[in-house]
């Protein structure tokens, strides 16, 4: 067994797909953990901001709370509207793209690929907070704890949805459980919280600024909610309803336990701590510090964690989505050896550790960056769904244009009020990073579409002519491999001619001396190279080859060998290699290795 065969797995037939597909147990462990894990730190981000008013307005959290559940409700109803229509995944790419034109799908695009790579970056570091809170020694060890999670997410990811999913699921069942037990309990514990009396600091403007701001801090609880939209394929048949019960599933969870942990932060008179979370401030108010504590610690660490699975799940889907209508590398469209899109999951995990390396691993800065990209996904899939319904009138049109007519509506005042309050925060970054990236996907469309264009075969793009083809070998000296390449360039062509670069007169002249005994009938051009270069001497005689006769193909044939060992080419130089890359660009130019294997001693 291989490395890759050792840390991935064996390879999976494509007939073997149907078999990786998810349950509803799975698919909500896989697809959920990204929502349901920002209970853990959502009414915290309410809770920071109305602080900012003073200790007595922290009882605006519950209100506050109680309408993102409520929005909670409106968007999960409208995405089931959503997958009903388009069963095989209707994130807001798709609906935009059906119903909105191009350029909306490409803002979709853009918001939700920023959505994922936030997603992985905000899970991981609010869980390592989650563990901090416990064991306040590994503050030092945030980051390389950030960047090990993430090497861990990718193998397991590559490994396939039904072993990621499995290995998921039961941290994902322990913490709606036990965080389901904790709020009943603490919903049935007697409690007397100190009495803080209002104090007008703020005035009204001012107030209702804060007020907005919180908010928007605490809509990150949506987060994670189109990703069961965007992964209706990945259920078991069928699919569509499979998917549409999961979100229900989650939304209800989602909604119970954030509400529940805002209540009991009010009950217990909770305000947040720098190096101790909310939730652990709850838990241990709840149950001491005891080992249930601890527990519910270590798996909401593990829940936050694995939430980055679910970007795991949708990103590399969306991406090759993308691709495949040419707006990124079409790389992104191939599966691995597990069928997976193997090529996404390493690009988000490159990009979200980079970003954990600037934040240097603290969740905060991060917020304000999170939820501008998801709510420009889910008001540009609410409005294709409105359009989508004037256009079709099919059965239950007017219930479906009122809901998705009422979730588009809230969501684009969500995201105006996001944009707002959390723009000097940092979510400038985003509103400027979204055309950016629309950009960069249109000028990577424009470039597959002019190399088609050139390709095609009725295209009027002339043919090289190949018949003056002039055979050129690279030699550094005379050996069996240079004899090698010399036998196999004269069945090419009948102009074969070598070059040597000459670096010390003294060697040169033995080569030519040993040349004219072994190969007198091909040419050895000699080139002096004053700045001990190889490689340019080498391009600037090819240049004045094409330079004499423009229609002439020079087909560079290069002496390689091929050690016993894989380290045993560390031991040679790369020249071929870099002679190779220069040589790519040109045009009329061939390059062919002619290997010469070394045999065991």
């Amino acid at each position: 067994m291989g490395l890759k065969s050792w840390l991935i797995g064996s390879p999976l037939r494509m007939q073997q797909e149907g078999k990786e597909r998810l349950s509803k147990i799975l698919g909500l462990a896989i697809l959920s953990s990204d929502a349901l894990s920002s209970v853990a730190y959502a009414t915290e981000q309410i809770l920071s901001t109305l602080l900012l008013a003073g200790v007595a307005y922290l009882d605006f959290s519950l209100p506050i709370s109680a309408a993102i559940a409520l929005l909670i409700f409106f968007v999960a109803m409208s995405y089931a509207q959503t997958i009903h229509v388009f069963p095989a995944g209707g994130g807001a790419y798709v609906v935009a793209k059906n119903y909105l034109g191009r350029n909306s799908a490409l803002v979709g695009a853009a918001s939700l690929l920023i959505d994922y790579l936030m997603t992985v970056t905000v899970s991981v570091t609010a869980g390592l907070a989650a563990l901090i809170s416990a064991f306040p020694g590994l503050i030092a060890y945030r980051v390389p704890l950030c960047l090990v999670t993430i090497v861990i997410l990718t193998f397991v990811n590559l490994r396939g949805v039904r072993e990621s999913g499995k290995i998921f699921s039961v941290p994902v069942y322990a913490f709606i459980f036990s965080l389901l037990a904790m709020i009943a309990i603490g919903l049935w514990q007697p409690y007397t919280p100190v009495v803080t009396p209002h104090q007008d600091n703020y005035g009204g403007l001012m107030l209702g600024w804060i007020l907005l701001r919180a908010f928007s801090s605490g809509c990150v609880a949506l987060t994670g909610i189109e990703a069961v939209a965007n992964s209706v394929q990945a259920f078991k048949p069928p699919e569509a309803r499979n998917a549409r019960i999961t979100l229900v599933w989650m939304a209800a969870i989602l909604a119970t336990l954030f509400l529940g942990i805002s209540y009991l932060t009010q009950k217990y008179g909770i305000t947040p701590a720098l190096h101790e979370t909310v939730l652990s401030k709850v838990t241990r108010a709840v149950f001491g510090t005891h080992f249930i504590y601890y527990f519910i610690q270590f798996v909401t660490c593990l829940i936050l964690l694995l939430a980055a699975n679910t970007a795991y799940a949708g990103f590399p889907r969306l991406c090759s989505m993308v691709a495949a209508d040419g707006y990124l590398p079409k790389q992104l469209t191939s599966r691995g050896d597990r069928l997976v899109y193997s090529n996404g999951i390493i690009a988000l995990s490159i990009f979200a550790g980079l970003l954990i390396l600037l934040f240097n691993g603290f969740t905060n800065p991060l917020i304000p960056l999170y939820t501008v990209g998801v709510f420009t996904a889910f008001t540009l899939s609410q409005a294709g769904m409105v359009r989508h319904w004037l256009q079709s009138r099919a059965k239950g049109w007017r219930r479906g244009i009122l809901v998705n007519t009422i979730g588009a509506i809230v969501t684009a005042l969500v995201l105006l009020i996001v944009a707002m309050t959390k723009f000097i925060y940092g979510a400038w970054m985003v509103l400027l990073a979204v055309p950016i990236l629309i950009s960069l996907m249109r000028k990577i469309h424009a470039h597959y579409q002019n190399v088609y264009g050139q390709l095609d075969i009725h295209s009027k793009l002339p043919l090289p002519n190949y018949r003056d083809s002039t055979a050129l070998i690279p030699v550094s000296g005379l050996h069996k491999s240079s004899l090698n390449a010399i036998h196999y360039a004269q069945c090419l062509s009948a102009n074969v001619q070598a070059v040597y670069v000459s670096l010390y007169p003294e060697m040169t002249k033995g080569i030519l001396k040993e040349w004219k005994k072994y190969a007198p009938k091909v040419p050895l051009v000699v080139l002096d190279s004053p700045n001990r270069s190889i490689i340019d001497p080498i391009v600037r005689y090819i240049d004045k080859l094409q330079s004499e006769d423009p229609q002439c193909v020079v087909t560079v044939v290069m002496p390689g060998l091929v050690p016993l060992r894989w380290w045993h080419q560390l031991l040679h130089n790369q020249t071929n290699f870099y002679l190779r890359m220069t040589l790519f660009f040109k045009r009329n130019v061939v390059t062919i290795n002619v290997p010469t294997h070394i045999q065991p001693c």
